[in-house]
């Protein structure tokens, strides 16, 4: 049974479990892939905006620390370091097929303001329109909410939902360290169930979700259904699916039935 999706643009967020390694290195052959199939997406019309997570990830490895730091200035810093050694691997690994990339550090407060908002809008569509993939991450480096001044997102899912939204894709895939949304956490209930569709963000729903698996990222599986019920709510649609192998997004498109997809829409498969 396959999936009827066929979009013209798409927002892909990948999380940090999915480009650094459980010691702290990066995951080139992840990166390597990703680089592959988003440009041979942009090669078939495909209009593709990227949100990567992984800065203090890749960060807390470049400076070899053992755990996440707890201070803020820390974290900044951290990010910051993090985020330049990110997008120079993204730059070399999409120039091996001639596909051109720009860094987009976003911050809350961009998005609230109608000016600001309309900037980054054209600056989206001017890209794309070039052909050129947006690497988008949350600014680390001055993301700090103070008083009323709200600068940060809540996480990367977050702000990929919003992407989705601000640019009007049809689509946004979520890659995780999980294979899709489940009834309970499959690393510890060997009874969960992957939940193929979801078409509303419930009590029901709410209650299976767990937290995140990872020491390096902020992402859980509320934050992922926080994203999936902004997505419903502007009549989007969201695929969470395991970015262990960024070809898997291939498949999506493909129509095949992998990972978890959240549509208000009821899918009529085709055989």
């Amino acid at each position: 049974m396959l999936r009827q999706i066929n979009p013209k643009r798409i927002v892909v967020k990948i999380g940090t479990s999915s480009l650094v390694l459980k010691n702290r290195k990066l995951n080139l052959r992840a990166i390597a892939r990703l680089a592959f199939v988003l440009t041979d997406l942009c090669n078939r019309g495909i209009q593709v905006v990227l949100v990567s997570s992984g800065a203090m990830g890749v960060g807390i490895g470049m400076l070899h620390l053992k755990d996440r730091p707890s201070e803020i200035p820390q974290q900044q810093a951290v990010s910051a370091i993090g985020q330049s050694q990110l997008i120079g691997i993204y730059t070399k690994e999409f120039a091996e097929y001639q596909q051109i990339v720009a860094q987009v550090l976003l911050t809350r407060d961009v998005m609230l303001f109608p000016e600001s908002k309309r900037n980054v809008v054209n600056a989206f569509k001017a890209m794309m329109g070039q052909h050129i993939i947006p690497i988008v991450n949350e600014n680390d480096s001055v993301s700090v909410d103070e008083l009323d001044h709200q600068t940060s997102f809540s996480d990367n899912d977050e702000l990929s939902a919003i992407v989705t939204e601000i640019i009007d894709a049809d689509l946004l895939i979520v890659l995780s360290d999980i294979d899709g949304f489940y009834t309970g956490n499959p690393y510890k209930d060997p009874d969960a169930v992957l939940i193929p569709e979801v078409h509303a963000i419930d009590a029901d729903i709410l209650a299976y979700a767990g937290g995140s698996s990872t020491q390096f990222g902020t992402g859980g599986m509320t934050t992922k259904l926080n994203a999936a019920r902004r997505i419903l709510e502007h009549h989007r649609q969201m695929i969470l699916a395991n970015g262990r192998d960024p070809e898997i997004i291939f498949d999506i498109l493909d129509g095949k039935e992998i990972g978890t997809l959240f549509t208000t829409k009821v899918m009529k498969a085709r055989v």
